[in-house]
């Protein structure tokens, strides 16, 4: 895929996910930790990324391994940032990320954030994790 495909195929990802959010109550008006994600077998290539990412203003979290259902191992990291959950920045940030993923021959994995109500993030009270 060309890397303007990638990106409008991002874009209209980040109009979904916005809409699905804000439908089912996220609050419009508060920041949100924008978790944006990033892979690759290559450790050198992921370092470079991220230090890409950490000069555009992202927190970038420490790499990790994972290890892939077929045994190969990759190594992958964050890039967070916070701000209101807009599509024009959205889309500013991923195709800035598509960019440096491009640049460093890694992959750029979407983006992910939590619910959230004018306190802070949700979280389900049975469970650990925050509801979609």
């Amino acid at each position: 895929m060309s890397v303007e495909k990638e990106i409008e195929h991002q874009q209209l990802e980040n109009r979904e996910i916005v809409e699905a959010l804000l439908a089912d109550g996220s609050a419009p008006d508060v920041d949100y930790p924008i978790e944006h994600h990033m892979s690759c077998a290559n450790f050198d290539s992921l370092e470079k990324a991220a230090v890409d990412a950490f000069k555009l203003g992202f927190e970038v979290s420490d790499a990790e391994e994972l290890e892939l259902d077929d045994g190969a191992l990759i190594f992958c990291f964050d890039a967070t940032i916070d701000h209101k959950l807009t599509v024009e920045r959205l889309d500013k940030d991923t195709e800035a990320l598509i960019r440096v993923a491009l640049k460093n021959k890694v992959q750029y994995d979407g983006w992910g954030t939590y619910f959230m109500d004018e306190n802070g993030p949700v979280f389900d009270e049975d469970e650990d994790d925050i509801e979609d």
